[in-house]
């Protein structure tokens, strides 16, 4: 039976129970658990100083207002970067290529940047919908596109999120199922299009880790606005 190339974006079930869950919590289970000790090993090591570097880099633009928010920030980071990698195994499903998922991370959390800034300083946080020196005549037009912008702003985060990855395994699963057509057909064709084939599967590794970051940093310049 055919099957279409979208099927592999379908949420998997075992025994009628979706394992969407399961995807979702193996990224907690694969990274050790900080200790006290002076002496940790090499990956906790190794893990500490990532997370110590990205979480310094993240926080560059961000007031000390905002640094209440680096573990929240952080762990997202890792949880969506794990995600991504882990969706390019074979046989695996990768969460994040499902909107409704991508949306539940990006709408909450720019609601709370949203709502900070109306709680906080909401006279600087209404004045981004009106730049300084605008023409009397073009006022209300500019508010209505600074306020659609605005709400925007989470659809722009979870689609560029699931489009991204998207495209890169419908990619990766034409050219494997065009590499498999032509291996008994044409086999020196057939090794070029594997050489591209994994020229590309570089490329969205490259891709996975690029979106996770890309993702928490447009949080972050959300929440240097409303701070």
């Amino acid at each position: 039976m055919m099957l279409s190339f979208f099927d592999q974006f379908m949420s998997p079930t075992f025994m009628g129970i979706s394992l969407i869950t399961l995807a979702l919590t193996l990224p907690w289970v694969l990274y050790p658990t900080p200790t006290s000790r002076w002496l940790n090993n090499r990956v906790l090591t190794l893990q500490s100083w990532f997370v110590s570097r990205f979480t310094q880099q993240l926080l560059l633009p961000l007031n000390v207002g905002g640094h209440k928010w680096a573990v929240m920030l952080t762990s997202l980071m890792l949880f969506l970067l794990t995600m991504n990698l882990l969706g390019l195994l074979p046989y695996t499903f990768t969460p994040t290529t499902q909107l409704s998922l991508n949306m539940g991370f990006a709408i909450p959390l720019w609601l709370a940047t949203v709502i900070i800034g109306m709680r906080n300083q909401p006279t600087v946080a209404l004045g981004h919908l009106l730049p300084e020196g605008t023409p009397v005549p073009l006022i209300p037009v500019l508010i209505i596109i600074e306020t659609i912008s605005l709400f925007i702003r989470p659809l722009a985060l979870g689609v560029r999120l699931t489009a991204n990855l998207t495209a890169g395994h419908l990619l990766i699963q034409l050219i494997s199922t065009a590499v498999l057509v032509l291996l008994p057909m044409m086999p020196t064709v057939a090794i070029l299009t594997a050489t591209v084939l994994f020229l590309l599967t570089l490329l969205e590794v490259a891709v996975a880790m690029i979106q996770a970051y890309v993702f928490v940093l447009l949080l972050s310049l959300y929440l240097q606005e409303n701070v």
